[in-house]
């Protein structure tokens, strides 16, 4: 699982993965570090294409690196990747990997920038196959009897992947996809949604239950 703060999952946490903030209200040990992401954003059901598209590249972006970097890059991301529409970015040409490379305020990694385009043209390619691509990823979603009673620190260091994901790298893999490996899967399952891995005892995971229940699954 690729926790997305700091290097050292435990920090200041307890056994349970858990932090006061300012208020003394529990939340998840990296939260500090991310306080808006983790508590507007980080497993909220996510149903857009474009999105779902992004969130697949930056989490390959964030191989080696923390995620926070990249968060810090978002929107220089979407603006040099052209807000990640992959009908558009999958026509890029090298002039465009030329143009990307020179972009100090995004990652200058070649094989990951490749990767984006590559994705693209998978992307779209699956989306007219299937009707979406968000429809597709989501059937992916686990079932309830592969998630854990309890999320905490212990889940968190024993599992960096999961079956479901795994089966998610097989299937993108086999259609062309790069930078998706289960680890990376993992994580973009958490953050869309598609799992609530907030810790138990976190004030935001009865918010992504509720969140969860109500999102319509696409497709």
């Amino acid at each position: 699982m690729t926790v997305p703060g700091a290097a050292d999952p435990a920090g200041g946490a307890d056994n349970a993965g858990l932090v006061l903030d300012g208020q003394g209200v529990p939340r998840c040990f990296w939260q500090p570090s991310m306080p808006h992401y983790h508590d507007h954003e980080w497993g909220r059901p996510v149903g857009d294409d474009r999105r779902l598209y992004e969130k697949i590249c930056l989490e390959g972006f964030q191989a080696g690196m923390a995620w926070i970097t990249i968060l810090r890059k978002r929107d220089a991301f979407r603006e040099a990747f052209d807000d990640f529409d992959f009908e558009r970015v999958a026509r890029y040409t090298d002039h465009d990997v030329d143009r990307l490379m020179g972009n100090p305020a995004i990652v200058r990694n070649r094989a990951k920038i490749l990767s984006t385009i590559n994705n693209a043209r998978r992307a779209l390619a699956l989306a007219d196959e299937t009707g979406s691509l968000s429809g597709w990823l989501w059937r992916h979603e686990p079932p309830a009897s592969e998630r854990p009673t309890a999320v905490d620190l212990d889940y968190w260091n024993r599992n960096p992947t999961s079956a479901a994901s795994a089966a998610l790298s097989r299937a993108l893999k086999k259609r062309g996809w790069t930078f998706v490996g289960p680890t990376t899967m993992y994580a973009f399952m958490q953050a869309v949604g598609m799992v609530n891995d907030h810790m138990s005892g976190c004030a935001c995971r009865p918010a992504i239950e509720a969140a969860r229940a109500a999102f319509k699954r696409p497709g």
